[in-house]
Parts: C-alpha cells; sequence; structure tokens
C-alpha cells in the first residue's frame, strides 16, 4: 500500500477549502491531489486517479455533497473512497452510516479535529487493504498451475470457447482454463456484471457507457439484450 492516502477535497468556500488544504499538507500520511468547489470539478479526477479519501462538504450548490456520497456508494460500494463530511450544522450527521461516512466535522473545526479524522480515515483504509490482499482474489487455472489474481487487478473477462482471456490493469492477458459461467461464480456480483455472451466487466473499471456500450481503457464492449435490464438498474441514477 502506498505510504499516503490520496486525498481530495470538495467545497465552495474557498476559506475553508484552504485551510482544510492546509491541514491536509501538514498530515504526513496524506497527499493533496487536488481541491475542487462542486462535485462536477471532481468527477474527472476521481475516474483518472486512485483517490483514497474525501474530505467532502455537505452544504454544495447544485447536487449536495450527500447525494453526491450517496451515488458514488450506488456505483462502487464498497471500493468508493473514504469520505469525511464536513458541514455547518449537524443535521446530516446521522444520514453518513448510509455511505460507510468515516467522520463528520462540524465547522468551525480545529486541526487536532481534522487530524483525529483522518487518523480514523487512515486505519479503516489500511485494514481494508489488508483484509483485501488476505481476501480478495480469485486463482485462474493457466496450463498446469493456478495463478492468483486479485479482483481489483481485474478489467474484464472475455470468453473463448473454454478459455477466459483475463485482461488486468497493468497490461497483463491471462489466459485461463474456465467457462464464462464458471468465472462469473467465481467473482462477486456486487464488483463484476456480465454484459455481454462474451464479457464480463469490472463494474468500477467501466470509464465510459453510450448507447449501451462501456468503454474500459481502449476496449468498447456492448451490452447486449440479454443484460440491459440488470445493466439499466445498477446504473438507473445516470441512464
Amino acid at each position: 500500500m502506498r505510504t499516503k492516502l490520496n486525498c481530495i477535497v470538495i467545497d465552495d468556500d474557498p476559506e475553508v477549502s484552504g485551510y482544510v488544504c492546509d491541514f491536509i499538507q501538514e498530515t504526513s500520511f496524506l497527499h493533496l491531489v487536488s481541491a475542487h468547489s462542486s462535485p462536477a470539478e471532481a468527477i474527472d479526477v476521481l475516474g483518472h486517479s486512485a483517490i483514497d479519501l474525501i474530505i467532502l462538504d455537505i452544504n454544495l450548490p447544485g447536487i449536495d455533497g450527500m447525494s453526491f456520497a450517496k451515488t458514488l456508494f450506488d456505483q462502487y460500494g464498497k471500493d468508493m473512497p473514504r469520505i469525511i463530511f464536513i458541514s455547518g450544522s449537524g443535521d446530516h450527521a446521522s444520514e453518513g452510516y448510509k455511505v460507510d461516512a468515516i467522520d463528520y466535522l462540524l465547522k468551525p473545526f480545529t486541526y487536532e479535529d481534522f487530524f483525529r479524522a483522518a487518523f480514523k480515515a487512515k486505519n479503516h483504509i489500511v485494514q481494508t487493504v489488508q483484509k483485501s490482499d488476505e481476501e480478495d482474489f480469485v486463482f485462474l487455472k493457466v496450463e498446469h498451475e493456478l495463478i492468483r489474481v486479485p479482483f481489483n487487478e481485474i478489467l474484464y473477462g472475455e470468453s473463448q470457447k473454454d478459455y477466459i482471456k483475463v485482461f488486468t490493469r497493468d497490461g497483463k492477458m491471462i489466459t485461463a482454463l474456465s467457462t464464462m459461467k464458471a468465472m462469473e461464480a467465481l467473482l462477486p456480483q456486487d464488483r463484476f456484471m456480465r454484459i455481454h455472451r462474451s464479457f464480463i466487466v469490472a463494474l468500477n473499471k467501466i470509464e465510459s457507457i453510450q448507447h449501451f456500450t462501456v468503454k474500459i481503457g481502449k476496449t468498447v464492449i456492448p451490452v447486449t439484450d440479454q443484460y440491459r435490464q440488470q445493466f439499466r438498474s445498477h446504473f438507473k441514477t445516470w441512464l
């Protein structure tokens, strides 16, 4: 695991955003990636960077912080970045559990308050990664050996008769002896979805969706009629 957690700040108040950024830079185990005044501005960063922690204001114009967090939770589930909410009132504090928020900071808060929440986030993320390293993987049969492949490394799988080509985020292709049905049973349903007779994809690796096609890297995969209802249901927030 990286020695520092990658963080972004989303707050439309420049003064608050400024001192939160200063707090992050003062904290040895945090790394500030960027700061944004709205969730819309942060979407591109979330799609292309490995963000561990979001410091998120609830009271934002347009889409508020809680709604944005729920959108991320619906799409990514437990794979979403951890969230520390900040707000000028405690009205929404009880809703944080719905998106597995780490903490809720009430303005004005001190560096001590921030550090306590950030340290809690660090411990939670480290424990989650350790558990993922121990349990979140599949063994693929390649010729005469079994190869261990972590779930979070898999982009998508393509079926070719009795074999599956598994493409990973480091650019590798693993040809494993397996049927698509068997592979589908091995992968967690909340993280992977079959969208075509020959393709199963990692949901959190989808970069864009257009006209019932998904794009992962340079690969465009169609969502065929048989799988469209399930696909539409999962992405109903956007489609």
